[in-house]
């Protein structure tokens, strides 16, 4: 879950675990069906419905499914030629925006990233000179200069002290810092032990001009040599998705048995998305929602320092692909 936010360049060796062959009889175009996922709800649902629901079988393919510890590796893979399909959370975006691969379709949307402060603090200007605890490059360093902007405040009002997630918690905790930028569930760890914080921003206040998005994206060459092969994959997917937002409830049993993870973590996690239906992001693509998305993240890539000059949305979003499939 930590990694996935990550936006510094992964150049960790690729590693993929637990492949294995869905559905139906293999056709002739299965083998380039090789999709990497990251092990968490918004991005395995997708696959464990496709399997549950046969999604696959009907298409008449039989994909090579891998998991992967973050959205960089995969990227990696698709350079190294060795995957054709991804899923990636919002961290990893720089990757495509530095044309590395192509989104092909966002897949849902997280509300899980917060401002928090200590008691007596009421709004995001009185954290003016405040210490204020954040990982930088994540989407919680996201959420904190977007609340900053809306205050009309900028990062250099606050003391910025970067820490990994993990010393977020710790730091909170023992009150050494007077705010953060986090994310559930690691907040869920802070509130028991300062019952009397505060959340002053969420990703939900910014939705939908701004929005923290997974994406599917693909390899540069299979959308230029095989786009009926992207089609297939995305109806899928958008089917996936249709399943998903009418039947939360079973698609989290789903996905708890796909992962083999606890029933009550994946239920906390599927809880803090926004799941979209097919139609809703076909329009979101078609009146320019998802550019906007897109070209907000590329604003914050460059504020980061992670790419100077990213491709413009047009450019690396292959909206076409997504509302033909």
């Amino acid at each position: 879950m930590l990694t996935r936010r990550n936006m510094i360049k992964t150049t960790a060796a690729i590693t993929a675990a637990n492949a294995f062959s869905i559905g139906g009889g293999a056709r002739a175009q299965s083998a380039d069906m090789t999709i990497g996922y990251i092990a968490d709800f918004p991005n395995a649902s997708v696959l464990a419905i496709a399997e549950d629901q046969k999604l696959w079988e009907a298409e008449g393919i039989t994909p090579s499914v891998k998991v992967f510890t973050n959205g960089p590796i995969q990227i990696q893979a698709m350079g190294a030629g060795s995957l054709n399909f991804g899923t990636i959370g919002p961290g990893a975006l720089w990757l495509p925006a530095s044309g590395r691969a192509k989104v092909i379709g966002v897949n849902d949307i997280g509300f899980s990233d917060r401002v928090i402060v200590q008691s007596g603090i009421n709004s995001i200007a009185d954290l003016k000179g405040k210490k204020v605890g954040v990982p930088q490059g994540t989407s919680g360093d996201m959420i904190l200069r977007m609340a900053l902007t809306k205050a009309g405040m900028t990062i250099g009002d606050i003391q910025v002290v970067p820490m990994d997630p993990a010393t977020v918690v710790s730091a909170f905790t023992s009150k050494q810092i007077d705010g953060a930028g986090i994310w559930y569930p690691l907040i869920d760890t802070i509130k028991p032990r300062v019952p009397d914080m505060k959340e002053l921003a969420s990703n939900q206040d910014f939705y939908p001009q701004t929005s923290f998005i997974n994406t599917f994206v693909a390899r540069n060459e299979i959308v230029q040599e095989n786009p009926d092969l992207v089609k297939t994959f995305l109806r899928v997917m958008k089917k996936a998705m249709d399943y998903r937002a009418a039947n939360l409830e079973r698609s989290i049993q789903i996905t708890t048995a796909f992962l083999n993870a606890p029933a009550d973590a994946t239920e906390k996690v599927a809880r803090s998305r926004k799941m979209l239906t097919a139609k809703e992001l076909d329009d979101f693509t078609k009146d320019g929602t998802v550019n906007k998305w897109l070209s907000d993240f590329n604003k914050m890539f460059q504020e980061f320092g992670t790419v100077k000059d990213p491709l413009p949305p047009e450019q690396f979003y292959t909206a076409d692909l997504f509302t033909g499939a």
